[in-house]
């Protein structure tokens, strides 16, 4: 949930480095739209609505390819959404922060028998991190771009975030670089390279802070109740279909309760293990 919180924090301060990256336009007027969608409302801390003149710009921030509903299906949801709410074009990109093989970062389109719906996927590893280090706003996101020396470039986007005089700025973009970094490097090596000094004086690093301890304390007490729901489903799989390999077995460890509880209904309908995957979004040979 950090993350994504950075990443959110990140395009709703600095809107014009990601329009610039992401649009390659210069766009002066840009406003942050709220999150709340009116039917149904649906709300995502991954997700960021920047409004401009001629169109939507919606930007989705992920360090998971797995999703209940999948990506491509809540890629179409909110574009219909938003074109009904505002009536303006929708530029959608789904951005993956942390590199995976799993075959939803590669697609860029939700397709059924009567609907295509396409929009943009970034794979933030493959991306050159020049233009990220060029813009203060997309600073974060360079420590997990593409590097054959990953360690150097942690140290270059230090001393960019060093150089930043606006102190409040400076306070904001390094702590998502420290947190962004988490993803891709140890925390020893992350509070040798970046100042830890302005990365706890931040406003937002002590906002996803607080966040996380409440997490924290919320998990210890779900992490029983999980247990108990994974042991539920995995009986009553193997009591259906007598036995789940590991890979399955420990794609449903990976659940949340809430998936969880979820599979725990629509098990109840699948008729072979087939099933099972397709439930999972699990690729078949």
């Amino acid at each position: 949930m950090s993350y994504d919180n950075a990443c959110k924090y990140l395009a709703e301060r600095f809107p014009a480095d990601f329009t610039r990256w992401l649009l390659g336009i210069e766009a002066t007027r840009i406003r942050v739209l709220k999150t709340e969608l009116d039917v149904e409302p649906i709300r995502a801390d991954s997700v960021s609505f920047l409004r401009l003149a001629d169109r939507i710009l919606h930007l989705e921030f992920e360090t998971d390819a797995y999703s209940k509903p999948p990506i491509p299906f809540r890629m179409l949801d909110y574009s219909v959404r938003l074109k009904r709410k505002y009536r303006r074009d929708v530029e959608q990109f789904t951005i993956f922060l942390q590199e995976t093989s799993n075959e939803i970062v590669f697609t860029t389109e939700y397709q059924d028998r009567t609907t295509t719906h396409r929009y943009n996927v970034i794979r933030l590893w493959e991306q050159d991190p020049a233009i990220f280090l060029d813009n203060p706003g997309l600073l974060p996101l360079a420590v997990l771009a593409r590097s054959d020396f990953p360690e150097t470039l942690l140290e270059q986007v230090a001393e960019r975030v060093d150089r930043i005089e606006d102190t409040e700025q400076q306070r904001g973009i390094a702590a998502c670089t420290g947190i962004l970094a988490g993803l891709r490097f140890e925390k020893d090596l992350i509070r040798s390279i970046l100042r830890a000094d302005i990365m706890r004086n931040s406003v937002i690093y002590q906002e996803i802070l607080q966040e996380g301890r409440q997490e924290g304390r919320q998990e210890g007490r779900q992490e029983g109740k999980k247990e108990e729901a994974i042991l539920f489903i995995t009986r009553q799989l193997t009591r259906r279909f007598d036995e789940i390999d590991s890979a399955l077995q420990e794609r449903i460890g990976s659940l949340s309760i809430e998936q969880l509880e979820d599979l725990g209904v629509e098990l109840l309908d699948f008729s072979e293990v087939a099933d099972l995957e397709a439930w999972l979004g699990y690729p078949r040979s």
